[in-house]
């Protein structure tokens, strides 16, 4: 099967250079008052609206739900950003000429990027919320001064859960339709989209995190193209609060202010198709520009997270992107700044800009910032100003701005008005610089290029006479080393612990305790509902007390982190500890990517605590209240609002710290001083490999020199247990992977964490090289959001095998993705039979999954395999799995040849062979990831 497959050049085989130009040939642009490339072009190149005009919004766009196929049942449960980006998708595609069919959607990926929570994640957790809100209602009730009447106390209380429910909205698709990652699942199963499926956050770094993947993903060969889409909304009071507790909020964003006390929050949602240069001509795309250069770095530094004031680092970052693509600093005749308005941030990046490009003739360079327009979109921040300087090359129109400021120094002007983009004969191309940041430490800066359709032939490369003959040798890619590991699932408090549980063959799941879920309020045996979960069973972990040793953070920040950011940070510990003092120390560029749900916990009760105003208005109207006057009214509400006590208000510049999704990487790159790009990644189920995915692409690349990368989730909680119960996707009793009476999964706590480098580096280095990851594939089902498809898992699993070098019938176990469905099941061992089926397979193919332990662990859930898939390799054990009793004979397992063990047995490898093993993570929304690791034979494992 691998020479058929490399013979058909699959997917991940065929490596482009690295330095291929990447064009956009696509735009969308939603902003308040805005819609399309030319209306953007035209905000930001006429004349502002007059003071006194009503601002618009992006409330007062328009979306057609039905063209995109969304069944009715579902459409309840959208975010409104996800219909939003569904729009942006459909008008980028258009823009592009793309239509509803797409050329390459075999491989075409969808990268989303949002920071915060979405407005059906704050109206679910405020719903589930609600009910603790109803019972202290309940109890104030019966006090003697409302009359203590049990009755009217009781029927007050259901009023109120019918009143939530109304008011915010409750449907069984709930759980699934709040996700950030449905919204690239919607996109690539609207236009059908079959490639990598991702979303992704890194604060207001988001956009540039999204664009470098994508040039990854590209110039490795992985896609034919990438639409990414980013979008910010104000979904809720929450955001602007905990920014305004860091002190960045202001009325307006002033981009070169010297005294600039922060920025006005904006919204917008914009999207870019990209491609490789040679794939557009060869097209006959239009080409608004090509990304050439992009550098990614970061300032790791213990404490609150905060803007990067170092000249030196910024000005490191804009050279290494000028270098990426061969650029000299003068030819570049705009720069489009962050200018977010922070007076520290702003006198840096003014500085940095002044070091790099100060060697042009006065007047040279142009600067300006969208901000001046827009506002801080934040996550959609990078992408708004890339699409800005692209149409400015486009146009070749520099444009002007809103506050004309002198720029950093003599070579730098900010013109009050667009000017023409005049460029001296033999100057070469026009070029545009992008400069961005985070306020977690993150440093960006793209290099862009305008395109000259007469400059280039039918490759992209270059005038015909000159071109040698975003052929390309189809060779497996080198191995990725897994250097260092570390774990912490249920009671298992690290990886050893962990392994050790897999041997011993019991599961570890259990009912929860009543501090993670009230019984009296959560639990309804035996019914569905949408307030209350049929079971009470999971496997949480106990989350840690303290930080590692070693890390000195302040009691208060460690108490305001969210328990998935304290579990990742222990895990980060565990995994640093184990390399030993022998191993070379984490220099030079990096990556901590984390799978995760991209709203946590913390955020979610903090906003449901700035929304207690909406429940206490729907207390008001109730019906069995309408004998108290308004004085009665208060004094009770009064006496419920202590007790129920929801998550408290930030107050403090911590506060936004410990509720970010990619705070958990964050952290680990501030308290640890790596620089290291922190990123947080939701793939659903998968997202742990997706992780692993994003973290391997910027390895091979040469972007970075090492990744921390895996995943944590908590969801061992009232509000998961309730959601998932609603759809019916939890087992009654508890999850038995691939056995005859599977009937759902069970919730578990987890985290699991890999540090990987490139395998020539690990041995420079000196590492003990664990294991070595030979492949990884993705795919969309571009079918149901929720019903599994076996097409999808098969074309993500033949990708693995495109790049690793050798046969599925050279793996010996596979760790499957076992959510212990009857009919997920079912699907997947189908497409293992369609891979893994071999007349030369030695011996039967192994199978197991680690939920079967520790339950379900959502966006750990691929970290929590691929940690038991290395063990395995490393003492050569098969491990068992738990409460099996009898397999489904549905499964037809001997297709394959496979088995399902009971009791952990020896892995036999024929001498001087390396084991290898497969693992597989499927996420709702169709999104597939396949892992293929192999054995390291050479020095200590």
């Amino acid at each position: 099967m691998h020479s058929e497959l490399g013979a058909r050049g699959a997917p991940g085989t065929a490596y482009a250079p690295q330095d291929e130009p990447v064009a956009i040939v696509g735009i969308a642009a939603l902003y308040p008052g805005v819609r399309g490339a030319d209306a953007y072009w035209r905000h930001l190149t006429e004349p502002p609206p007059p003071p006194g005009a009503a601002p618009p919004s992006l409330a007062d766009i328009e979306v057609d739900v039905a063209r995109f196929g969304i069944p009715p049942a579902q459409a309840g449960a959208l975010t409104r950003m996800q219909l939003l980006m569904l729009e942006a998708a459909r008008e980028c595609l258009e823009d592009a000429k793309a239509g509803e069919r797409m050329p390459q959607a075999e491989r075409t990926d969808v990268v989303a990027g949002v920071c915060a929570g979405l407005d059906r994640q704050y109206a679910n957790a405020l719903r589930i919320e609600g009910s603790r809100y109803a019972r202290e209602l309940e109890r104030a009730l019966t006090a003697p001064e409302f009359g203590g009447s049990a009755r009217t106390a009781a029927q007050a209380a259901d009023e109120l859960r019918t009143a939530l429910a109304r008011r915010l909205g409750a449907s069984p698709h709930d759980r699934v339709g709040e996700m950030a990652s449905t919204i690239p699942a919607r996109i690539a199963g609207a236009f059908k989209l079959r490639g990598r499926t991702l979303a992704l956050e890194s604060a207001d770094a988001t956009s540039f995190l999204a664009l470098a993947h994508a040039l990854d993903s590209l110039r490795g060969g992985l896609s034919e193209a990438v639409l990414v889409v980013t979008g910010q909304r104000e979904e809720g009071p929450y955001l602007r609060a905990a920014l305004a507790a860091k002190g960045l909020v202001a009325g307006t964003t002033r981009p070169f202010a010297a005294d600039g006390a922060g920025f006005a929050l904006g919204e917008g949602v914009g999207a870019l198709l990209l491609k490789r240069l040679s794939s557009a001509v060869r097209d006959g795309d239009r080409v608004y520009a090509t990304l050439r250069g992009c550098a990614v770095r970061h300032e790791g530094r213990p404490g609150v997270f905060r803007y990067s004031t170092s000249v030196e680092r910024r000005a490191e970052t804009a050279r290494a992107a000028l270098e990426a693509c061969g650029a000299a600093p003068e030819s570049v005749g705009y720069v489009e700044c962050g200018g977010y308005g922070v007076a520290s941030e702003t006198r840096a990046e003014l500085a940095a800009l002044e070091a790099v490009y100060a060697q042009g003739r006065p007047g040279s360079v142009v600067v300006g910032s969208v901000r001046d327009r827009l506002g801080h979109t934040f996550a959609n921040a990078g992408l708004a100003s890339v699409t800005k300087a692209a149409l400015a090359l486009y146009h070749r129109r520099l444009p002007g701005g809103l506050r004309a400021a002198p720029g950093p120094g003599p070579a730098f002007r900010t013109p009050p008005d667009p000017v023409r983009w005049h460029q001296e004969a033999g100057a070469g191309p026009r070029r545009a610089a992008v400069s961005g940041a985070s306020l977690t430490g993150t440093l960006c800066h793209l290099v862009l290029e305008e395109h000259d359709p007469e400059e280039h032939g039918p490759d992209g490369a270059g005038p015909a006479a000159e071109r040698p003959r975003t052929a390309r040798a189809s060779v497996a890619p080198e191995p990725v080393a897994i250097v260092g590991y570390g774990g912490r699932f249920g009671d298992a408090p690290d990886a050893d612990a962990f392994w050790a549980a897999m041997l011993a063959g019991e599961d570890r799941i259990g009912p929860l305790p009543e501090s993670l879920f009230d019984r009296e309020l959560y639990h309804e045996p035996g019914k569905l509902s949408l307030t209350r979960s049929y079971t009470d069973q999971g496997s949480p972990l106990e989350v840690p007390a303290a930080p590692p040793d070693g890390l000195r953070v302040p009691p208060r920040r460690w108490a305001v982190m969210d328990a998935a950011q304290r579990t990742a940070l222990s895990v980060a510990g565990e995994l640093l500890a184990r390399r030993g003092p022998a191993a070379a120390a984490l220099r030079g560029p990096g990556l901590v990517a984390m799978g995760t749900n991209l709203s946590l916990s913390r955020e979610r009760r903090a906003a449901a605590g700035l929304s207690l105003g909406e429940v206490e208005s729907a207390v008001g109207s109730l019906a069995a209240l309408g004998r108290l006057d308004a004085t009665e009214t208060a004094t009770l509400l009064d006496l419920v609002r202590e007790p129920y006590a929801a998550g408290p208000a930030p107050r403090a510049p911590e506060d936004f710290d410990g509720a970010l999704a990619s705070g958990a990487a964050a952290v680990i790159a501030g308290e640890y001083g790596l620089d290291a790009v922190p990123l947080g990644i939701e793939a659903a189920c998968a997202s742990s490999l997706a992780a692993l995915d994003v973290a391997v692409g910027r390895l091979r690349s040469g972007s970075v020199d090492y990744a921390l990368a895996g995943g944590v989730e908590l969801p061992c909680n009232a509000r998961d247990m309730v959601l998932c119960s609603a759809l019916g996707l939890l087992s009654h009793g508890r999850i038995t992977p691939f056995a005859a009476a599977a009937d759902g999964f069970t919730p578990g706590d987890g985290c699991a964490l890999f540090l990987l480098k490139r395998y020539a580096d690990a041995l420079r280095d000196g590492d003990t090289v664990h294991g070595l990851l030979r492949g990884i594939g993705a795919s969309n089902d571009a079918k149901s959001l929720i019903a599994p498809d076996a097409d999808g898992q098969v074309r993500a699993m033949r990708q693995a095998f495109g790049q690793a070098g050798f046969d599925p019938a050279d793996v010996g176990y596979l760790e499957a993705h076992g959510t212990g469905t009857r009919v997920g099941d079912r699907v997947e061992i189908a497409a293992v039979a369609r891979v893994y089926a071999s007349p030369h397979r030695r011996r039967p193919l192994e199978i197991g999954s680690a939920k079967s332990f520790f339950g379900h662990t959502f966006a750990a859930a691929g970290g929590a395999g691929l940690l038991r898939a290395l063990h395995a390799l490393r003492t050569g054990v098969v491990p068992a799995n738990a409460g099996l009793t009898t397999v489904n004979p549905e499964l037809e397992l001997h297709r394959v040849p496979a088995r399902v063990s009971t009791a952990a047995r020896p892995w036999v490898s024929a001498p001087g062979r390396p084991r290898r093993a497969g693992v597989s993570s499927f996420g709702t929304g169709g999104i597939n990831y396949h892992v293929l690791i192999e054995e390291h034979l050479d020095g200590p494992r």
